[in-house]
Parts: structure tokens; sequence; C-alpha cells
């Protein structure tokens, strides 16, 4: 399946951003419980375990990567339903992440926005989002999963061109 990828790259004050939305008929609290309760990040990223609090870190299980591996996550900010800002620590560094939402008229935006330091693996990073984005709606509406190969190495040079 051919995948159109719809990641800008914004300038900001310290550096770049990433940012990737997708839209939902649900209200803000459904989207919000989706990409901050256990059981839910499971089915399109990975779960995660620990004591959730802004200041806290987590451990999240990245379960759609090679090897499974676990992640820590530290929470900077959660307003819920409307902001959660991560910061996460894998093997590639470390990973500063805002989802925010908006609703309006039924719908919700989610608004998912990685804050660059480096644009170097842009390519990587932005199919790799779209791809989690698209498990998020495929869990959501209840689509077969998508397939990562529809995303990578197809979007590299779309992300590579920002």
């Amino acid at each position: 399946m051919t995948r159109i990828p719809t990641g800008r790259l914004l300038r900001a004050e310290t550096g770049s951003d990433l940012v990737l939305t997708r839209t939902f008929r649900a209200p803000a609290e459904d989207v919000w419980a989706c990409v901050t309760e256990p059981d839910r990040t499971a089915r399109w990223f990975g779960p995660w375990e620990g004591d959730a609090a802004p200041g806290r870190t987590i451990k999240v299980q990245m379960c759609f990567e090679e090897g499974s591996p676990w992640c820590e996550m530290r929470i900077d900010a959660c307003e819920p339903p409307r902001r959660l800002a991560v910061s996460m620590t894998d093997t590639a560094g470390i990973w500063h992440l805002e989802l925010l939402l908006s609703e309006s008229g039924g719908s919700t935006e989610l608004k998912l926005v990685h804050h660059l330091a480096a644009e170097e693996h842009l390519g990587e990073t932005g199919a790799g989002w779209e791809y989690y984005l698209d498990m998020l709606v495929a869990s959501r509406d209840g689509s077969p999963r998508p397939d990562f190969d529809d995303y990578y190495p197809a979007m590299k040079p779309y992300f590579d061109s920002l």
C-alpha cells in the first residue's frame, strides 16, 4: 500500500520541530486514554510501567521495534486531556516529544511534535512517526496494522528533503 507522508518541519527557537497530525472522530478524553493508558498504548506503541506523574520516569517497551527493547521516558508535563510532554531515552539518544490534543465539532486533532536538536536522521525518524501514528489509528478503528515496509525506506526521501 502506498502511504503519503504528512510530516512538516518547522523552525523553532532551539532547533527544529517535526510535526505530524492525525484527526479522530472522538472526544479528546478518549484519544488521551489511547496515548496515556498502558493497556491502550500497548496496542500501537508499547506498554509502560511505573508511577506516572510529571517529573517522574517510567519504563516503556517498544513492542514494534526489533527485540522489543525497554527504554526510559521522563514525563516533563502532563495536562490531561490536552498536553503530554516527555523525554524518551533509548540507544539513539534522548527524544523530546509533545502530544497536543485539541477538540472541535466532535473531532480531536492529535499533534505529535518531535523537538529535534539535529536533523541528521530525519528520513528515518519521520517515517517511523508516520508508522506509529497510523498504528494508533488502526488500534482505534480496528483496521489492519500497517506494515513498516510501506513507510521505510519509501518515505525517507520526503523527510530528507524537508
